[in-house]
């Protein structure tokens, strides 16, 4: 997938579910979005997202729960 398809695929999930109520359902938009624009590097970005000062486990990704 090109970075241009990524870009369109991220916008068209922002645009079809963004306005969805709910903070589990918004977190699944987010993850999808990432996803969408990160590509193979998901797990990657995911990785480093959870680095922090204390550790590899410093923060949890959180997928949410699909609308």
């Amino acid at each position: 997938m090109t970075d241009k398809q990524r870009i369109k695929l991220a916008l068209i999930i922002a645009y079809e579910y963004g306005g969805i109520d709910g903070d589990h359902h918004q977190k699944w938009v987010v993850d999808q979005i990432v996803r969408a624009l990160t590509g193979d590097g998901y797990d990657a970005w995911v990785k480093r997202h959870n680095r922090g000062a204390e550790g590899p486990h410093t923060y949890e990704w959180e997928t949410g729960i699909a609308p």
